[in-house]
């Protein structure tokens, strides 16, 4: 049957027609009439919204006069029966938008009119505006106006839903709408006025069941989907009436059928039309209102109201009478569509993704009627069987004769046996024996075994769940459409938890190569199925787990990782790797995988709560391979966890262990492990970070062992054989100076009090160290917090820092210098003393900060434009950089340097640390820091700051010369 082109759908396709055609005249206008088409009815309900009424909460200033809204009233009505669709719809939502404010006591006159022009059957034009209007207002309808509309307004659509052969099916399914949109206020009402609704209906129900009847009684259509909407509609009010008035069931008997023939013959156009696809099915197609007019939509609402009906004890018996066909029938709506094979074949993905979308498909419907059948009827489980036999037969008839779509009706049984599966495994063995069921699952598993089978999961016997395992484990690594093998992982993970280990031995390491296969190629819709079904094979398979630990723990690490924010599957990969620790040597080597994946999380500004979860499962383990390990990797992992454990957990973390005096012996008991001086080098790496973080965050804590940690970090720095430890461990001196002040004079004390082998003491030697590993320091915080620390140190004038003597400069030799004479002849320095090695760093200092500022020109010019007003000051400093006078850098030349080391410190990748971004220091704007310093040193010490300049080379005194001058000026 041919669809019915209505007028509104004709004039859009002729506008949208127009605007390809080629002459611009006809093209322009068809755009401006679609425009203005789309935007009339919005700006006129706009309007109503906003200016309509003073205490709407939309209202905007002026309201509509009372006046002017009767004129705007009056002006409306008579243009419902407009013949122009889309004139008749703008109209009618600007009536419903009033509607809602004036009717029925400011509005008195407008159901009357409805009313009139639906009597009217010589004005087609009018029914179809004042349904419409109508089936706008009925969605805001309530309890104080539907009693009393229905009585007058019943009729009126009775006689329209009636008249097929005056009203098309178009205006009868809007006449149906309404009457729903009734019922169902009527129905919510029920329960409070029960008698009265009661009364209401009763007086008017047989001759409505008639006419659901006469709509239910044709065969459906194909290619009709006005006759689908029409039946659907029916149903929905029929739905209504047996969920709010279940004592009709004298009433509601002669459905039974009319409703029948619609179920019967609705499957023989659903096989052709949606699941052999060789008629329209009209998918996706929908009406002006936006309800869905497509053959599966109105099988979902077929099956919604036999469900409804065989919810309600009273009404049941209208489709129970039957019930062995209902069931034979509903198993064939289960089948897989043409584009549901197509697709699946090839997508696991989206089989995935539709199969768990339970709110709008024909095979959840239908599952969900078979399995209210089985409950609710005595002889449910009885013919469900039955009729799985006999579709089961039919299947292997069309198999046996060469039809290529045999396995459908038998994929459709198997997966309603699978969703009555709790109910089928509470069945006594008497009873299954007696139906043939446990031979049946047989028979399917013997002829199917890898084909379609697996695509559901059944649990009957321990014999058949044995044989159903074997199966799916070989299934789950055959070349098998993917669904099968979606199939064979659910079956696996709900029959491994029970099997029998001398069954699964034989088979453990096949099942886990093929779910770590299965695991590479899953996306977020398989993967909670196949991690869960290998966290199912850990748990059953521990006894062979520790072979393969190394290639399962780190590629369920690295998914967790990736999915870290998804709490689905995180937590999946969390389940596979806790069983995974649960097996027998499996424990310590997951821990050391563990720990370089749990650092980097926690140092991204975790909530404590997060911190604290992780602390509870990992702290001791990483304390232990702290303590006993000799793995230079682990070492490292464990050392950057239990960084950022103190970082995020600070002080509460220690009571999350019970005991803060054992907690914080473990922490120490692990620095103390780490600073060992006949460690590896690489073992000890990250350490600095480590007491870092103990002395910034467990502060009152550390400060009694501050004596012992200065001795442990002077043996580790004389035994260090990799620069970048010991210039982390220098950064641990430069913030204890730091962490002292104002008393820096007695740190310094402390220093000389502690021996130091080869040196007059501990301060010598750390001071030595200092100035000359201060040159290779990176990382803007690093060199931050040791400039500004050697700044405070010189501030002391403490009277041991001028007899200390440290590497000066590097005397440079004649001629080139070869590889066999730098053998000979090494690199040799001056000798200068501390105060004057420490001014000359700070003058390099500056030197750095003034050529970043000045390379930083033309980089920072594109995105600098973007800034407020103040950033292109800042930016007009920079480019002032480049231009001196009379050779000495000016006030903003300094200024745009500090801001040109600060930019840079943001940028630097060592900044993305949480760990040490939280360090107040981080702070410090090192170009002021130093020159404030310089100048205060000026003036409070000038005779020895004249002395320590004089040994400054020439670019370093220009350096603090230009200081000097910007603070003169």
């Amino acid at each position: 049957m041919a669809y019915t082109v209505d007028q509104d759908q004709q004039w859009l396709l002729n506008c949208l027609t127009a605007t390809l055609d080629t002459n611009h005249e006809v093209r322009s206008f068809a755009e401006t009439s679609l425009n203005q088409a789309s935007s009339q009815p919005v700006l006129l309900k706009q309007f109503i919204k906003k200016h309509w009424q003073e205490d709407d909460e939309n209202f905007e200033h002026p309201v509509v006069q009372r006046e002017e809204k009767a004129v705007i009233r009056n002006l409306l009505l008579p243009s419902l029966d407009d013949p122009h669709g889309k004139v008749c719809t703008a109209v009618g939502m600007a009536v419903a938008s009033i509607a809602q404010y004036d009717w029925p006591e400011d509005w008195p006159d407008l159901l009357p009119v409805l009313l009139k022009l639906m009597n009217d059957q010589t004005n087609i034009s009018g029914v179809r505006g004042a349904l419409r209007c109508l089936a706008l207002v009925a969605g805001d309808l309530d309890d104080t106006t539907v009693p009393s509309l229905v009585p007058v307004l019943f009729p009126c659509l009775y006689t329209i839903i009636s008249s097929s052969q005056i009203y098309d099916k178009v205006l009868r399914v809007r006449a149906l709408s309404i009457v729903y949109s009734c019922i169902s206020v009527l129905g919510s009402m029920s329960g409070l006025y029960k008698t009265e609704t009661s009364e209401l209906v009763m007086s008017m129900i047989k001759p409505w069941i008639d006419q659901f009847c006469i709509i239910l009684q044709a065969p459906v259509q194909f290619e009709d989907p006005d006759d689908w909407s029409i039946r659907t509609e029916a149903l929905k009010c029929l739905s209504q009436f047996v969920q709010n008035f279940p004592t009709m069931e004298a009433e509601f008997a002669v459905i039974a059928g009319p409703l029948w023939q619609t179920f019967v013959s609705s499957l023989k156009v659903y096989e052709i039309s949606f699941i052999q696809a060789t008629h329209d099915s009209y998918e996706g197609l929908y009406d002006s209102d936006g309800e869905d007019k497509s053959l599966e939509s109105f099988v979902i609402q077929l099956f919604e109201f036999l469900l409804t009906i065989m919810g309600s004890s009273r009404l049941a018996k209208v489709i129970t009478w039957n019930v062995k066909e209902l069931v034979y029938y509903t198993i064939a709506f289960l089948q897989m569509t043409d584009q549901q094979v197509d697709t699946w074949t090839y997508d696991a993905n989206q089989y995935v993704a539709d199969e768990e979308d339970s709110t709008y498909s024909c095979r959840v419907s239908g599952t969900l009627l078979l399995d209210e059948i089985v409950g609710s009827s005595g002889e449910g489980l009885e013919v469900m069987v039955i009729a799985a036999k006999e579709r089961f037969s039919e299947s292997q008839q069309e198999k046996a004769a060469g039809s290529a779509v045999w396995w459908r009706k038998r994929e459709a049984t198997i997966f309603a046996l699978a969703c009555l599966s709790e109910p089928l495994l509470e069945v006594q063995d008497s009873v299954s024996n007696r139906l043939g069921l446990e031979s049946l699952l047989v028979q399917m598993l013997t002829e199917d075994m890898g084909t379609v089978t697996f695509l559901f999961t059944l649990q009957i016997t321990p014999r058949v769940s044995e044989q159903f395992l074997c199966a799916a484990i070989t299934t789950v690594g055959l070349d098998v459409p993917p669904p099968v093998k979606i199939g064979a992982c659910r079956a696996l993970s709900q029959l491994l938890p029970e099997a029998e280990k001398s069954v699964l031995e034989p088979h453990m390491m096949n099942l886990f190569s093929s779910l770590m296969e299965l695991l590479k190629h899953a996306s977020d819709e398989t993967l909670h199925l196949v991690l869960e079904t290998l966290q199912a094979a850990v748990t059953a398979g521990h006894e062979k787990l520790v072979s393969i630990e190394p290639i399962i723990s780190p590629m369920i690490l690295n998914m967790w990782a990736l999915h870290v924010s998804d709490p689905f599957i995180s937590i999946d990969a969390v389940e596979v790797l806790e069983s995974v620790k649960s097996a027998p040597g499996c424990m310590r080597p997951l821990v050391s995988r563990v720990l370089p994946s749990i650092g980097p999380i926690l140092e991204k500004n975790a909530p404590i709560d997060v911190v604290k979860a992780v602390y509870d499962v990992c702290f001791r383990h990483v304390i232990r391979i702290i303590l006993q390990s000799d793995d230079n990797s682990e070492m490292q992992n464990a050392t950057e966890c239990l960084a950022a454990f103190v970082s995020g957990g600070r002080q509460e973390m220690l009571a999350w262990g019970g005991d803060p005096g054992s907690t914080m012996k473990s922490l120490l008991d692990a620095a103390s492990r780490l600073l060992d001086p006949d460690m590896e080098s690489s073992g000890s790496l990250f350490v600095g970070s480590y007491i870092l973080q103990l002395i910034l965050h467990l502060p009152s804590h550390m400060a009694q062992h501050i004596r012992d940690l200065i001795a442990a970090l002077v043996r580790r720095m004389k035994t260090c054989q990799i620069s970048g430890l010991r210039s982390s461990l220098l950064l641990i001196f430069a913030r204890l100076v730091h962490l002292s002040a104002p008393n820096v004079e007695q740190f310094i004390d402390l220093l000389i009090t502690l021996p130091a082998e080869g040196h007059d003491h501990c301060l010598a030697y750390v001071m030595s160290e200092w100035t000359k590993l201060q040159g290779e320091i990176q990382g803007s915080y690093q060199i931050k917090v040791t400039m500004t620390a050697l700044a405070l140190l010189l501030s002391t004038r403490h009277a041991e820092l001028a007899k200390i003597q440290v590497q000066g400069y590097l005397i440079k030799t004649a001629g080139i210098t070869t590889r066999s004479k730098a053998k000979v002849a090494p690199d040799q320095w001056t000798v200068m003393s501390l105060p004057a090695k420490i001014v000359s760093l700070l003058a390099d200092m500056l030197i750095e900060i003034q050529e970043q500022a000045l390379s930083g020109n033309d980089e920072d010019s594109d995105w600098e434009e973007v800034q407020d007003q103040d950033g292109q000051a800042d930016q007009d400093q920079l480019y002032s950089v480049g231009t001196t006078v009379g050779g000495k850098p000016t006030n903003e030349q300094l200024d745009a340097m500090s801001k040109a080391f600060n930019e840079n410190a943001d940028d630097d990748g060592y900044e993305d640390d949480v760990l040490i971004r939280s360090d107040p220091l981080n702070e410090i704007n090192l170009a002021g820091y130093i020159s404030d310093f310089v100048l205060k040193f000026i003036e409070t010490e000038g005779i020895l700051f004249e002395h320590l300049f004089r040994g400054l080379t020439h670019a370093q005194q220009k350096a603090i010369q230009a200081v000097h001058n910007r603070a003169r000026a």
